[in-house]
């Protein structure tokens, strides 16, 4: 039978603690194998077995202290669902062990890592920052801006051309190279054309209107 998937559930840090209850443990006397799994996430003060809770048959329950509520929440993310011994290990957190001073000492240290990230992320570099959507937006709503302003500044330049006297057109009938040969080259040029302009008004002038269509179907 497929083995259905676990649910998800989000942990705060009142769920949180340093108090770890490990459960469907094999009934194997294993447990200082189990002391040592756990130790390999942090340091671990205490492993002692949990004849009062309830269990399945064949199988023990063991409580878990660590000495630090980080190692702990480590040791639960990696060990929960894993193997050991041939059966699951069920781990979950118990903050019904806790005394006041761990709960005021767990909230201390959530408020140290929060402040701690705060500033990391505050001091970032603005090149290493994430984008926004909105800061998408804004670039091409620059680049449009800019488009338009290089199009208006185009339609100035000509304007001012036209009306500035400085700027003056040189006639076709002139020589406005200092080469002679270049001249010789444009002079040339421009008879062909003329040549092409002639010719196409000719061409346009001779041909005769087109004469309507007879129609000399007989009719019945």
């Amino acid at each position: 039978m497929p083995r259905e998937p676990a649910a998800m559930r989000v942990y705060t840090v009142c769920d949180e603690s340093k108090y770890l209850i490990v459960r469907n443990v094999p009934s194997l006397g294993c447990g200082d194998d189990l002391a040592n799994l756990f130790a390999t996430y942090g340091p671990v003060d205490e492993c002692t077995p949990m004849d009062a809770e309830d269990c399945d048959p064949y199988t023990d329950v063991f409580f878990i202290k660590f000495s630090q509520v980080s190692n702990a929440r480590f040791a639960k993310r990696k060990l929960d669902e894993s193997v050991f011994l041939g059966n699951r290990l069920q781990v979950s957190y118990a903050p019904q062990f806790e005394s006041l001073l761990d709960t005021k000492e767990k909230l201390e240290v959530r408020r140290k890592e929060v402040l701690g990230r705060m500033k990391s992320s505050s001091g970032r570099p603005e090149g290493l920052s994430h984008h926004s959507p909105g800061q998408g937006s804004s670039a091409a709503n620059s680049h449009r801006q800019m488009s338009s302003n290089k199009r208006e500044y185009t339609k100035t330049l000509h304007a001012s051309q036209f009306e500035d006297p400085r700027f003056t057109h040189v006639s076709s009938n002139k020589d406005y190279f200092p080469s002679e040969s270049m001249n010789a080259t444009v002079n040339l040029v421009r008879e062909k054309l003329d040549k092409i302009q002639s010719s196409s008004d000719n061409s346009s002038a001779i041909v005769a209107p087109k004469k309507p269509r007879t129609d000399n179907r007989r009719r019945i």
